[in-house]
């Protein structure tokens, strides 16, 4: 499971707010959410098929309307040193993988990245070096090829379970 791009760079303690503000709550066109992924950033560029960020990354509330919003605005991958856990869990949910990774110093703005999130490496094409990570579990990983959690539990079955009686 390759995913290449190039990387927009982020700061640390990134909140959903800024993520994906309030304001927008009511939008439920993914389109429309996407059209305002990342709008409480400041000096945040043109958003890029890779997020990488520091700490903290989505830390505040639960809304799930920030991973949607990343995810429909085109962004496969958030690379970043930590996760809020809720958003770490929303994006694995909503098929958008999270990768856990220290040395995001690293990675520069603009950097052209080839990350394989099965085996857990990560090429800078850019600056020609290559590191190992820890890759995604393999429930995550299930997870993301179904496309979110909602498809997984369609295909294994246990969807039926989750009817009201």
């Amino acid at each position: 499971m390759i995913i290449r791009g190039k990387v927009l760079r982020l700061g640390d303690d990134i909140d959903t707010d800024q993520i994906y503000p309030g304001r927008y709550l009511p939008l439920t066109d993914e389109k429309e959410m996407a059209r305002h992924a990342l709008e409480g950033v400041r000096g945040c560029g043109k958003i890029t098929e890779i997020l990488v960020a520091g700490r903290n990354f989505g830390c505040g509330s639960s809304r799930e309307h920030a991973p949607i919003a990343l995810k429909g605005a085109g962004v496969r991958l958030i690379i970043a040193k930590s996760f809020g856990p809720i958003f770490y869990r929303n994006s694995i949910n909503i098929g958008l993988p999270v990768v856990v990774f220290d040395p995001v110093e690293e990675i520069g703005d603009g950097d052209e990245l080839e990350v394989d999130i099965k085996i857990g490496r990560l090429r800078n094409l850019t600056k020609n070096w290559e590191v190992g990570f820890s890759p995604l579990s393999g429930l995550e990983l299930d997870i993301f090829t179904a496309g979110g959690l909602l498809n997984y539990l369609r295909r294994s079955g246990t969807s039926q379970n989750l009817s009201p009686s």
